[in-house]
């Protein structure tokens, strides 16, 4: 079975979009609901989402480790915060995520997603073995489980 190119998955979140995009949008905090990028860091001096923004994400899927640069290319408050993966100097994007932000009658309606632009020849080989839509789209709805902890607890109002 082929990787899949894309996917999402949404969730109500009983906090304000306002509450869930200062979460999401603070990559230092990755690291406390991705079941897979257990840390990131702002790069060139940035300290906020903002559009052009870089940051470097460490990643740990079993035994397996490594690193990606991302670029922010969406920073709406309470809307929507997006940045695109990017490989090698020349910054060839391979991978999209978005945290689309809907308001609702009790808070938040969260979306993640995700799309496949690009990869190198090397991890194609690899999914071959591990289909790595299966293990992102998985991801993305523990991800949101987590957010959703942390938007709705009442020590992070």
């Amino acid at each position: 079975m082929p990787t899949a190119k894309h996917g999402s998955h949404q969730l109500e979140i009983s906090a304000s979009p306002d509450r869930v995009y200062a979460l999401i949008s603070d990559v230092t905090r990755i690291g406390e609901w991705s079941p897979e990028c257990y840390q990131a860091k702002w790069l060139d001096g940035a300290a906020v989402a903002a559009v052009g923004a870089h940051f470097r994400g460490y990643n740990r899927r079993g035994p397996v480790r490594w690193q990606t640069t991302a670029v922010v290319t969406a920073a709406r408050p309470g809307a929507e915060f997006a940045f695109s993966v990017v490989h090698g100097r020349a910054g060839r994007e391979e991978t999209r995520w978005r945290y689309q932000l809907q308001p609702t009658s009790t808070g938040t309606l969260l979306t993640e997603s995700f799309e496949f632009v690009w990869c190198p020849v090397g991890n194609r080989i690899s999914e071959l073995l591990v289909p790595r839509g299966t293990q992102v789209n998985r991801g993305i709805e523990q991800t949101l489980q987590a957010v959703k902890r942390a938007a709705e607890s009442s020590g992070n109002s």
